[in-house]
Formats: structure tokens, sequence, C-alpha cells
């Protein structure tokens, strides 16, 4: 009897842990370059047998992962608006450190850096800041993230890939802070700078809101049966006492 209830104990922390991932992208379903977070639950057997001599399994706190899904792109004629195009990240530093991001609404501070909307520097290819002439014509900005200003090469806004499935932290700016160490791009086939659009985030708000309803029903129904459960349990010591 008390096995099903830590069973079900199991399956509620599993459940507020999606409640929580699912609330934050429903909060960041508007928010430029913003990847959903999706949870991976694994079962586990435990070493304790009940009385059917049969593992009792319970349910994992899981494993958060990104969407790799790309979100819708907009077009806004900002020339300082900036999309990537494939499986890649942009680079900003931060004082928590480099901080990858698919968000690209950077501008030009007035001695000329390239900044994110949070002030942080964009980093080229070697992950040094990006400096442009203040007084220069408006960059132009090639695919493969090379900046002109005029007739002259200024810089290169770096793209750069990891391995999200190692880990990763959330940062601002829709970023991540990945466990595994990001490499920037050489070959940019398939990847690419994209100047005068912006990715919206990736979030199917519909879809979200149909999971926030059945993860509540599910946990009401947990919370039912476990109420249930203790119940026939007290109900059951209570006639197992008074017959002795």
């Amino acid at each position: 009897m008390q096995s099903g209830i830590y069973v079900g104990i199991s399956s509620q922390i599993a459940l507020e842990r999606r409640l929580t991932t699912i609330s934050d992208n429903i909060a960041n379903m508007n928010t430029v370059g913003f990847r959903s977070t999706e949870v991976k639950f694994d079962q586990i057997l435990s070493q304790t047998q009940n009385e059917n001599n049969t593992k009792i399994a319970f349910v994992s706190q899981g494993n958060d992962y990104l969407s790799m899904r790309n979100g819708e792109l907009e077009q806004t004629g900002n020339s300082l608006d900036f999309a990537v195009k494939g499986d890649a990240w942009f680079a900003v530093q931060t004082p928590q450190g480099q901080v990858l991001t698919r968000d690209g609404r950077f501008s030009m501070s007035l001695t000329g850096e390239l900044i994110s909307t949070k002030g942080y520097p964009v980093l080229d290819g070697g992950g040094a800041p990006i400096q442009l002439d203040p007084r220069a014509p408006t960059p132009k900005v090639g695919q493969d993230g090379r900046i002109m200003q005029g007739e002259r090469t200024v810089g290169q806004i770096g793209v750069f890939t990891v391995d999200i499935d190692k880990g990763f932290y959330r940062a601002d700016n829709s970023g991540i802070i990945p466990t595994d160490a990001p490499q920037a791009v050489v070959d940019t086939m398939g990847i690419g700078v994209m100047q005068g659009f912006l990715e919206q985030s990736n979030v199917n708000a519909i879809g979200e809101m149909t999971q926030l309803i059945q993860v509540n029903r599910a946990f009401e129904s947990i919370s039912s049966l476990m109420s249930t459960s203790e119940d026939n349990f007290s109900s059951a010591m209570r006639t197992l006492g008074g017959s002795q």
C-alpha cells in the first residue's frame, strides 16, 4: 500500500517539473530567438519488491533538453537585426561568461561596438568583440557573417555550433550556457547569417496550453488516488488494530 504512495509522490515531482517548463515556455512564446524546453522522463526500477515479488517502478525527475525546431523568420528590414540560418548560434560576452543565443536584435554603441539588447558585446568567430566604425556607411553582412562598411571589411559575426545534449543553463537574451565548449563554424554550408531578419520563438502556444491542461489533470488525478490510497491504508490499520 505504501509503495503506491511513494510511486504517486515520484509522479507528482515529475509532473511539477514539467509544469515549470511548460509555464516558462508559455511565458516566452513571444520572446525573440527563444527555444522551448522539453523534459525527458525515465522509468526507475526500485530494488524493493512488493508483496507480489515484483519490482516497483518510479518515474525519474526528468532531464531538460531544448527543442531544436526553428522558429518562424520575420523580415524587419533593420540592418542590425540578424537571424541564424541552420543549427547554430550567435555568441555574446556576459558577466556569466560566453552565452549562445538566437536573438539577433543587435545595435551599435556610441563607440561602434556591436552589442546585444542587454548591452553585451557580440563576438566574432575567435571570441573577440566586434568593433564597427560609427562614422562609416551602414554595415552590410553576408551569409558568412562578414561585415562590410563601404568597401572595407570591418569584422565577421561569429556563428557557433554546440552539442546541447551534454547539458546547458538558461541565460539572458534567450541564451544558453552550454556544458560542452562551442565551436566556431568554419564551413558555412547550410549555416549562415541573414541580415534584416529575426527568428521568433519556436514555442507552439496551442500545444503548450494543451499540455498544461493535461499535466494539471494528471496531477489532480494522482493526488486523488493518493488520498484514496491513504484513507484505505488508515482504515485497514484501524480494522486490524480493533481485531486484536
